[in-house]
């Protein structure tokens, strides 16, 4: 006989779960005493539960499934707002929370550490949430838990058990194999002939990937050689290259690219939700007609009137639909050509809006190694350098909060860095956004992570500072924030940690900071170098 915790150890174990992101607490330590006791999962704790989880987002985005564990009440409720951001970006998450005795479950006796109706804001913010109520039923609810996490849509699983059911003995043989997750139905021959019939009729057709395409880098790059134009969400920026003739990166909103997209004759859309903030709030034009792909049913007709819904892995259609393409079957050296120029006139626009701030990026993108990876927050540099900028060649080397909270920069550094051993991250963080997690500096430095961290310091909210600008007549209140000195700061947590004052000053530090292994921290004093503006995305109404 083994305790429940114990088997929930050894299940992890067998999904080959390589670290779990938590803060123990008395009603989640027989898990925990059982991972420690095992030795074979890393346990990283972090300083908040928001952090685990966010950690956990970040680590499951890479490895195909991220755990957290928290404690019931407070602790729960604190991994809320991470739990929503996992959701946004459709993670493979299981996240394993306590509960009080059953006996006292939902009685309002005032138990510590007792909320009334957890389970209810577990759904909420969860794929699905669970409660175990019996022992011997723990690991296969778990099981199920794992499996709802990893079918596609992917998204976080919230899992509570009350503490003595941790505690309870079971027999070893309910420790049974990992459960896959559920199967694709494969790709109707009949749906690949009718879609490639209709891409052919097209002149010049527009492909817009989302995150249902992450794993589809092959197939669209395959389409982009046969000449189709490809434009991509920033979470799906890098499946096709940055730098492939026929990749307009995720310049949605530039004038010059929406010119040359009025051009196009035909849109597929492959695994994309075409949030607000990339299509001006549902109004940039799509050119028609338009064809979505996409693994959920509801997602048919979402945001813009589609011609038709196929209902499919985008990795197997789109894959399909390559095998068909032989050679060059759109465009032509003209349309490359007017696709360069205006990516280029794109990026210029951005280069002049970042001024000084865009000799960051090229010192960064000089000193970091090619499969270096940059994880930003949002914050006024995470939003436009950052975003469009900042290199991408190849899937999820740019990873960001989608649900657009800010203070999930540097959690998602650490559970990015873990996940990622040989490559070195830079976590892009503002002042303020950092303050909401300051805490996991401390993870940081034990965890000896290989991140270095830029924070951006202009002493407030700036992305508040633009927008109340741009549409509150300059008045400004409330976005001015006390800080500390972050890099003193990072000295007194043991970190390696520099500041920067000078705009000159980007090239020496970055390549200094970048080359030491381990984590460290780099402070951009922005006061002295200047302001960096920028008042929200593009909307078509904002107030």
């Amino acid at each position: 006989m083994i305790t429940v915790g114990d088997a929930i150890a050894r299940t992890l174990e067998q999904y080959q779960v390589e670290a779990i992101y938590g803060v123990i607490s008395i009603h989640n330590l027989p898990i925990a005493d059982a991972v420690g006791q095992r030795g074979k999962i890393r346990f990283v704790p972090a300083r908040g539960e928001a952090g685990s989880v966010t950690m956990a987002d970040a680590h499951g985005r890479f490895s195909g499934l991220g755990v957290a564990l928290t404690s019931t009440g407070a602790g729960a409720g604190n991994a809320v707002g991470a739990l929503v951001e996992a959701m946004n970006a459709c993670t493979p998450l299981l996240h394993i929370t306590g509960q009080v005795e059953k006996a006292w479950l939902d009685a309002d006796t005032g138990f510590i550490h007792e909320t009334r109706d957890q389970l209810t804001f577990l759904k909420a913010s969860s794929k699905r949430a669970y409660r175990i109520s019996n022992a011997s039923q723990a690991i296969a609810i778990l099981h199920k838990a794992i499996q709802e996490a990893q079918t596609p849509p992917c998204g976080p699983v919230s899992v509570e058990i009350p503490i003595d059911i941790q505690g309870a003995k079971i027999p070893l043989s309910l420790v049974t194999a990992p459960v896959k997750p559920a199967s694709v139905a494969a790709v109707d021959p009949a749906m690949v002939d009718a879609l490639w019939a209709q891409l052919r009729q097209a002149k010049q057709p527009l492909l817009w990937l989302g995150g249902g395409a992450l794993g589809s880098a092959d197939a669209v790059k395959k389409l982009a050689d046969a000449g189709v134009t490809v434009i991509s969400s920033t979470h799906a920026r890098g499946v096709l290259p940055d730098g492939h003739r026929a990749s307009l990166r995720a310049f949605h909103n530039s004038p010059s690219v929406e010119a040359l997209i009025a051009q196009c004759d035909f849109t597929l859309v492959a695994g994309s939700r075409l949030r607000s903030n990339e299509t001006r709030s549902w109004t940039l034009e799509l050119p028609s007609p338009r064809v979505q792909i996409d693994i959920d049913p509801a997602a048919a007709s979402r945001n813009y009137l589609m011609d038709n819904t196929l209902i499919a892995d985008c990795s197997a259609l789109l894959g399909a639909l390559a095998e068909k393409a032989q050679g060059r079957e759109w465009g032509n050296a003209q349309w490359d050509a007017q696709v360069q120029q205006v990516v280029s006139q794109a990026e210029q626009g951005l280069r002049e809006q970042c001024g000084a701030y865009a000799k960051l990026n090229d010192a960064i993108e000089k000193a970091l190694p090619q499969d270096g990876l940059l994880v930003r927050d949002i914050t006024v540099s995470g939003s436009l350098w950052g975003s469009r900028l900042f290199r991408a060649n190849g899937p999820l080397m740019n990873i960001h909060s989608l649900a657009g909270a800010i203070g999930m920069g540097l959690p998602m550094a650490i559970g990015t860095a873990i996940a990622n051993p040989q490559r070195k991250v830079v976590g892009l963080v503002g002042d303020g956004g950092l303050s909401l997690n300051l805490g996991e500096l401390a993870t940081l430095a034990q965890e000896k992570a290989n991140v270095t961290l830029l924070i951006m310091n202009d002493g407030g909210y700036g992305v508040m500072r633009g927008i109340q600008d741009k549409y509150f007549g300059g008045r400004q209140y409330y976005n001015e924030l006390h800080t500390p000195d972050f890099t003193l700061l990072a000295q007194a947590i043991g970190l390696q940690a520099w500041s920067v004052e000078r705009a000159e000053d980007f090239e020496a530090v970055m390549t200094e900071a970048l080359a030491m292994p381990g984590p460290s921290v780099v402070e951009v004093r922005m006061g002295q170098i200047g302001a960096l503006k920028f008042a929200g995305p593009p909307q078509k109404t904002l107030y």
